[in-house]
């Protein structure tokens, strides 16, 4: 691996004082230094070594969350959506929502890991690992609500058996398990010397049955260059497969909503629209996560402000486009005011949803780019609040989207209504409790940073920059 080091010192020639000058060194085997790899892994992989009350408790909490949302889903099987606040006007409420919105979370993860690894940047060797692991976690909860917004879930079983090839409801089963199959599988590959460097790091400490598991998750990993170079290929294969399947997936989402004959949801570039609001959700997503594990796993000396300021970038980039999509949107369709149109306008801006619409333009489109393009509060701090408000807002459009555009009436009647009742709610936050439990254990049986990729892949970063090896752990930005 090449790499630029300059000379600090000035370089004298005939008495005169030259500038610094950039000398190409050759650097072999790891970039970072020995007792850096130290304490890399023992940062993650203490997580994997012992288990604090405070994991325990946590993890009791979440199995209560989601017990309660298990009994309020019987309850719901066995008296039927009239338990819930849908009915025949406004047939799609909280579990929609939810599902587009956790389809939604998912796309960031795996896509932006493919996008960055094929630009080669540097600064997301060490998140990753946390992008991909979101888009899996996010699909298998996000895929459950389709199934606990059916009165009768057993009848899944008929579209796939009598299902028509042209309804957009058996493209988004299809979508969606493709996606989840080819995320989970580049979320595996990467794992791989990972799971090798945990079977030989801690099989003197860890229980028969996790060296027995990392024993078989790792296939046999040695290193080899043989090795290596069919890990290499097979990452590259599945980032070129993955990008084009993400974007397709909340494509495929959008049209179960633009092909319907319902007027505000009959739009052109719902497709994209999509897209970039899934990934403008998932960036969010993924801040959050990393400011979270990189407080409660200690993670501050490798999950650097670097990471915070160039996702922070992102989610800027992607609030100005979302923006865009939303102007585009709404001026088309207000300019003409047909059909409509007008009361979807009031209802929106002025009405029952107004609070809901103003606080997902302004909160969730605009304070965030705010914050993060003032130089004041690009902190690390300021881009969490920025992505928390990201999550909010977004989750508040679906609710716009799904039930602003139900309420329209298609003939001349009063207007429907929809409040979520306490079982949604309950089954909700039985959701939510899944998605962290789900973290909550992944984070005990394999390492949040890909070791390998960080200790092998990471050289020097420019000057400037913060670099693990600088920033004292501990240190918060």
């Amino acid at each position: 691996m090449r790499v630029v080091e300059v000379v600090r010192q000035p370089v004298r020639a005939n008495g005169a004082v030259n500038t610094p000058q950039a000398v190409e060194v050759e650097q072999l085997g790891p970039t970072a230094p020995p007792e850096w790899q130290d304490r890399l892994e023992g940062h993650v992989l203490a997580p994997l070594r012992r288990t604090s009350w405070r994991y325990a408790a946590w993890v009791g909490f979440l199995l209560t969350v989601i017990g309660w949302a298990v009994f309020a889903y019987g309850r719901q099987l066995h008296y039927g959506l009239i338990v819930a606040g849908v009915r025949d006007r406004i047939s799609w409420g909280l579990y929609i929502i939810s599902f587009v919105f956790f389809i939604g979370i998912s796309h960031a993860g795996t896509l932006l890991s493919a996008i960055l690894r094929a630009v080669k940047a540097r600064w997301q060797l060490s998140i990753t690992r946390m992008a991909e692991f979101i888009t899996v976690v996010a699909l298998m909860v996000g895929a459950l609500f389709p199934f606990i917004d059916m009165g009768r879930p057993d009848r899944i079983l008929n579209l796939l058996f009598f299902g028509r090839w042209q309804s957009p409801l058996l493209w988004d089963v299809m979508a969606i398990g493709t996606y989840l199959t080819g995320s989970t599988i580049y979320l595996y590959l990467p794992l791989i010397p990972d799971f090798a460097r945990c079977r030989d790091r801690l099989a003197a400490t860890a229980p028969r049955w996790k060296r027995t598991f990392f024993e078989l998750a790792a296939l046999g990993w040695r290193g080899t260059p043989g090795q290596r170079h069919a890990l290499e290929s097979a990452i590259t294969i599945m980032m070129c497969v993955i990008i084009p399947v993400a974007v397709s997936v909340h494509t495929v989402v959008s049209w179960i909503f633009a092909m319907s004959l319902r007027e505000p949801l009959n739009s052109t570039v719902f497709g994209p629209f999509f897209v970039a609001g899934a990934i403008y959700s998932g960036i969010a997503a993924i801040v959050l996560l990393m400011a979270v594990l990189r407080k409660l796993l200690h993670l501050e000396e490798y999950i650097t402000r670097t990471q915070f300021v160039s996702l922070g970038y992102l989610l800027a980039a992607f609030s100005l486009i979302m923006l865009y999509f939303n102007l585009a949107e709404y001026i088309t369709t207000g300019y003409k005011m047909s059909g409509q149109e007008p009361f979807h306008f009031r209802q929106l801006m002025l009405g029952p949803l107004a609070w809901l619409f103003w606080f997902y333009m302004l909160g969730g489109i605009a304070l965030p780019g705010l914050i993060v393009l003032y130089k004041r509060t690009r902190t690390v701090a300021g881009i969490t609040v920025a992505a928390v408000l990201v999550l909010l807002a977004m989750w508040v459009e679906r609710y716009l989207i799904v039930v602003g555009g139900l309420r329209v009436p298609l003939m001349p009647y009063t207007p429907a209504t929809y409040s979520p009742t306490w079982t949604e709610w309950s089954i909700l936050a039985g959701a939510l409790a899944l998605f962290a439990l789900i973290i909550s254990v992944f984070a005990k049986l394999f390492p949040m940073v890909s070791l390998w990729e960080v200790i092998e892949r990471r050289g020097p970063e420019p000057a400037g920059t913060e670099t693990a090896g600088k920033q004292p752990a501990g240190a918060h930005s």
